[in-house]
């Protein structure tokens, strides 16, 4: 397996199966995996990734971006980074 190849399994299970999971017992303001991969995006980005990336965004980001989402889900499950705020970031960023 490829590096990206991992970097995309990562990204995956990061946002279709444990952050959904931990979800509902750390009271985060959303539940499903394309709300997370939204906000993940979007603040690693630093604006709608949809500005920055074609879609589909996993296959499109550049690695260091890709990674960086990731780092920014990881740091969200360990407590490291606020999930709400970065919600609120991404909102921001597509003026809502």
């Amino acid at each position: 397996m490829s590096e990206r190849d991992e970097l995309e399994a990562r990204w995956f299970a990061l946002t279709r199966e444990d952050m959904p999971a931990a979800a509902r017992a750390r009271s985060w303001p959303v539940r499903l995996d394309h709300c997370f991969q939204r906000i993940l995006l979007d603040n690693a980005a630093g604006q709608a990734w949809r500005e920055a990336i074609a879609p589909p965004a996993y296959r499109n980001a550049p690695d260091a971006l890709l990674a960086k989402a990731v780092r920014l889900g990881e740091a969200a499950l360990a407590g490291e980074a606020d999930l709400a705020e970065l919600n609120h970031r991404s909102l921001a960023m597509r003026g809502k």
